[in-house]
């Protein structure tokens, strides 16, 4: 079932509506701290690691070296923010500018706004050497809400927002189908420091290009999630952030399969159904 709905997802034509959007009740960990591997090609784009969220919880998708589908083009991470005691995922996408991700600090080159790891310079991209010092600068690891960072997009980041974008490589989405599929990169295995943090390529999972975790963030606690039908017009924001969805679905939608729903407390023979006890974030619902 994970591999149909990636492979639907993935094969879906390039447009803003109809997605699926990604919602998860538990605050995601901190991003551990990693040495950034070297670019197996100059003109390469860094796109830094993340949590996402699957069947088992949070798991990190490792930092990777990227190829630009356009020449111009510039990576935007993505992020979860937070919209009434839910962490929404925002997918990151390519585009002619860095848009808003949440204000994230996730190191080398992305502080928290914009990104100054490299630019293009006459059709080619230049790396610049950013040193290699803690990702973990902010405390949160998502937008708005108790302890999240309170960053909101500039004019700048608006404008990125309403620019054409373009939806993770292939290579991308390869790359964090591989992570789901990957015990030891689920948080409640690694508890926050896995060992695969960052690698040269993507889908390079071993070998000298793979970089592991130096130290671990908050340790991750049990999930609980919940997915919902969604179009692009009734996506909910959380209170930060300005940009749509992008346009592949998002990232974590492109390569985790719908949470295993729980019965419903009037389908249980045994334990009468008390609405007190429902639990937020475990039902398939429409969003309105």
């Amino acid at each position: 079932m994970k591999t149909l709905l990636a492979l639907a997802l993935l094969s879906a034509p390039v447009v803003a509506s109809a997605q699926l959007a990604v919602s998860v009740t538990l605050a995601p960990p901190a991003l551990p701290v990693y040495v950034q591997p070297a670019a197996p090609e100059p003109s390469d784009v860094w796109a830094p690691g993340y949590w996402a969220y699957g069947d088992d919880g949070y798991y990190w998708v490792p930092g990777t070296w990227v190829v630009a589908p356009r020449t111009g083009y510039l990576w935007t991470p993505c992020y979860w923010g937070w919209n009434n005691g839910q962490y929404i995922y925002h997918g990151g996408y390519w585009g002619a500018h860095v848009g808003f991700y949440g204000g994230i600090n996730y190191g080398y080159g992305y502080g928290g706004s914009g990104f100054n790891g490299g630019g293009w310079s006459n059709g080619v991209f230049v790396n610049r050497s950013v040193t290699n010092v803690n990702n973990v600068t902010n405390v949160s690891t998502f937008n708005g809400g108790p302890g999240g960072t309170t960053a909101a997009p500039t004019p700048a980041e608006r404008a990125a927002a309403a620019e054409p974008h373009v939806p993770p490589t292939a290579a991308q989405n390869s790359h964090a189908m591989t992570a789901s599929a990957n015990p030891a990169l689920r948080a409640s295995v690694n508890h926050g420091k896995p060992a695969i943090a960052a690698t040269s390529k993507p889908g390079e999972f071993s070998g000298k290009g793979v970089v592991a975790a130096k130290q671990a963030g908050a340790a991750p606690a049990a999930p609980a999630a919940t997915r919902k039908p969604d179009s692009a017009a009734a996506h909910p924001r959380d209170n930060a952030s300005a940009h749509p969805q992008n346009s592949s679905a998002t990232q974590a939608q492109a390569h985790t399969a719908p949470a295993k729903p729980k019965a419903a407390p009037r389908t249980v023979a045994k334990k009468p159904a008390k609405p007190s006890r429902a639990k937020a974030g475990s039902q398939h619902k429409p969003r309105s």
